[in-house]
């Protein structure tokens, strides 16, 4: 991550769950088997020395938690 999560991420919801999560078999390769699904939220991120509101995208698996965040838009400044 170039980017540090301030706060809690908000607004999450499910993209894809089961065999509709592309990356499943890479998922399970490196972190372990799982019910993993893609998701989606907004936080409040510190991207080279300012605060951005931000959509992030992840995929979490029960008892394995978030893997992968990325940024996928700045929503304000």
């Amino acid at each position: 991550m170039d980017f540090e999560i301030i706060g809690e991420i908000t607004n999450i919801q499910t993209i894809a769950r089961g065999s509709g999560v592309r990356a499943r078999r890479y998922l399970n390769r490196v972190y372990g088997n799982g019910a993993w699904r893609k998701m989606k939220g907004n936080a409040l991120i510190r991207l080279h020395d300012q605060v951005y509101l931000a959509e992030l995208h992840w995929y979490e698996a029960h008892g394995i938690g978030r893997r992968d965040i990325k940024r996928k838009r700045l929503l304000e400044k």
